[in-house]
Formats: C-alpha cells, sequence, structure tokens
C-alpha cells in the first residue's frame, strides 16, 4: 500500500465488495497498481477511478466489461 494513503484504503475497505469499481480498488491497492495507470488504461479521470473505488460511482457496461478483464490477469 505504499502509494496509497490509509484514507483511500480505509474507505475502499469500507465499501460494498459487491461493486465491480471497490474489487478493483482492492486489488489495486493490494498489487499498488497507480492510480495513473488505471486512469490511462480505462480513459477516465482520476475522480472517476476515486468514485469507483470508494463504491460512490458503479462502473458503466463497458467499463465494467474491461474492468472484469483487467481483474482477470
Amino acid at each position: 500500500m505504499i502509494g496509497y494513503s490509509q484514507k483511500v484504503a480505509r474507505l475502499n475497505k469500507a465499501a460494498d465488495i459487491k461493486n465491480l469499481g471497490v474489487r478493483l480498488g482492492r486489488f489495486c491497492i493490494s498489487n499498488d497498481i497507480p492510480v495513473a495507470y488505471v486512469m490511462e488504461s480505462f480513459g477516465v479521470t482520476k475522480q472517476t477511478v476515486y468514485n469507483w473505488f470508494f463504491g460512490t460511482h458503479v462502473p458503466s457496461a463497458n467499463h465494467q466489461k474491461d474492468i472484469a478483464t483487467f481483474l482477470g490477469r
């Protein structure tokens, strides 16, 4: 968790794991995958990535497919 703050990790951990964006967040935090990499990979803003990680927003259907593929690596 070197690249993520304790606040980000705490908010992600408190979010509903049923949300694919939250699962993406847990994966990225655990594997120290930078938000910038996620932004570039999915063509979204930093705020969108954090909204996914915290469960504030559910990724769109198209993004869900890409996230599922990403997590399946």
